[in-house]
């Protein structure tokens, strides 16, 4: 931060003299100078007393540093949040409990090989959310062409039949093939949420399918400018959750992982969530799919599912739970 930014907070004239005597032109310089005495043995005679040259350096510290929350007030706050944006079922309460709830202005990461179930809970919590709120949407990017509108009616029948319309028109779909795309998309809706003109079901869900082949291609070990512009992207779907009370969800793809993956309870687990050991703490919570077996039931094949946490804030590392998936519906293993 340049000291000529703070004025008038202190004097430009001790500004200008600060920079033509001593060199000190931003916080850092001046905070990390050297004592008080030093800085005004080289000012000009009269420029300033020392009792409000160290006045002047303690504002701009204040000015310079990160304001502090108290613990009592986050959690205050977090309480309030989740009055206003209540938890969503998934429909499978074992799972629900694994991650203390889908909702709230948290971005969740949902991992696993091909086949594990990531875009099916993504739907179905999307879904859940669409028929117990009609005053919202949700945003669903497809980054690959691949989502299935016959399926989604399915589903959204197999729920409630009665109303499945217009639990569809509240489910938005946008294609975005490239990480500009998306940005794009992504501003469009960040400007219409801003916007005092909006009217009718706001955006409360968003759903990226999948986040991998927007940000993989441009992972390198011997640059930086990939990783950037992850945590770039990833601060941008953070800054949407907490600003207008949006649930983000991303679904990521694997990578080996040898011998084992130790975030997992189990030593089995050979596959870890792509895009690197710094993308996990990205999100707020990191939640890996498995399948187990499918069950090749002659009147309803099924197969069962593994979820586990590896990483949360609010809930416990290296816990899971089992459930089921039959015809797309997902359902706890209770039921059997």
């Amino acid at each position: 931060m340049r000291l000529a930014s703070v004025v008038p907070l202190i004097p430009a004239e001790l500004v200008a003299a600060l920079d033509h005597s001593c060199g000190i032109r931003t916080d850092t310089d001046l905070l990390f100078f050297g004592s008080s005495l030093d800085i005004i043995k080289r000012l000009p005679l009269g420029t300033v007393t020392l009792s409000d040259l160290q006045k002047f350096t303690e504002l701009v510290a204040e000015q310079a540093s990160v304001p502090g929350y108290r613990g009592d007030e986050i959690l205050a706050g977090t309480a309030r949040t989740y009055e206003k944006h209540p938890q969503v079922s998934c429909g499978v309460k074992e799972l629900d409990e694994l991650v203390g709830g889908f909702g709230g202005s948290r971005v969740f990461e949902i991992s696993g090989a091909k086949g594990s179930g990531k875009t099916a809970l993504a739907l179905q919590v999307v879904i859940q959310h669409l028929l117990c709120d009609a005053d919202s949407c949700a945003l669903w990017i497809d980054t690959s062409g691949d989502f299935s509108a016959e399926k989604t009616a399915q589903l959204v029948r197999h729920f409630d039949v009665a109303v499945s319309d217009k639990v569809l028109e509240r489910l938005q779909v946008s294609l975005g093939f490239n990480i500009e795309a998306v940005h794009d998309v992504l501003e469009a809706l960040r400007i219409s949420l801003s916007s005092s003109r909006t009217v009718g079901p706001t955006v409360q869900w968003i759903v990226l399918d999948s986040i991998t082949p927007l940000l993989l291609p441009s992972l390198s070990a011997v640059s930086s400018q990939g990783h950037a512009m992850m945590t770039t992207f990833m601060r941008q779907l953070r800054e949407l959750a907490r600003t207008f009370g949006i649930t983000i969800m991303v679904i990521n793809g694997t990578s080996a992982a040898a011998p084992f993956n130790q975030s997992s309870a189990f030593a089995s687990t050979i596959r870890k969530p792509a895009l690197g050991p710094s993308f996990t703490f990205m999100t707020d919570c990191t939640l890996w799919l498995s399948k187990m077996k499918d069950i090749p039931d002659p009147e309803s094949p099924f197969s069962v599912h593994v979820a586990e946490v590896f990483r949360s804030r609010v809930t416990r590392s290296k816990t899971w739970c089992t459930f089921q998936i039959r015809y797309g519906v997902l359902s706890s293993t209770s039921d059997l």
